[in-house]
């Protein structure tokens, strides 16, 4: 089975502190691949690098045309940011019906939802948000940091 993802001597460095060191690793079609270490292990860090957010040193090459869907560890919008979460879906250019399904498939029903503010939401609601938001494109590869964080013992076992 062909490789969708290679990582070969994956260094980044902050101020000439290693937050990855000579990281190499495939990811084939189908498999999951799961990365746990306490805070400050370079979990955030590895993901960021994988989508081309920061510079690294090494190689990372994923399948071409690849759809990558990303879930960041957290996002503090500011409370009076003016954006409702029916216009921050309307930047994917996806229709009412489908932001609809990625919200149900994150526990989300209620469509009036769509009309509130993003920076009035709970956390736990702003991740099934953004959750959601990863799922709209149907990607092929879904990065996830920390995607339980503020959400709810029921929410986490949809």
């Amino acid at each position: 089975m062909q490789n969708i993802l290679e990582v070969k001597n994956l260094t980044v460095s902050f101020n000439n502190e290693k937050a990855t060191d000579n990281l190499s690793f495939n990811l084939k079609k189908g498999e999951n691949l799961v990365i746990v270490g306490p805070n400050g292990a370079g979990k955030t860090v590895l993901l960021r690098a994988l989508i081309g957010m920061i510079p690294f040193t090494g190689e990372i090459k994923w399948e071409k045309d690849i759809k990558i869907g990303y879930v960041p560890q957290k996002i503090l919008p500011e409370k009076n940011i003016p954006l409702s979460i029916e216009e921050f879906f309307k930047f994917k250019k996806f229709a009412l019906e489908q932001t609809r399904k990625a919200l149900q498939l994150v526990g989300i029903n209620d469509l009036s939802i769509l009309k509130k503010k993003i920076g009035v939401i709970s956390s736990g609601q702003l991740q099934r948000i953004l959750i959601a938001w990863s799922l709209i494109d149907d990607p092929e590869i879904l990065l996830f940091d920390e995607p339980m964080a503020g959400i709810d013992i029921e929410g986490v076992w949809l």
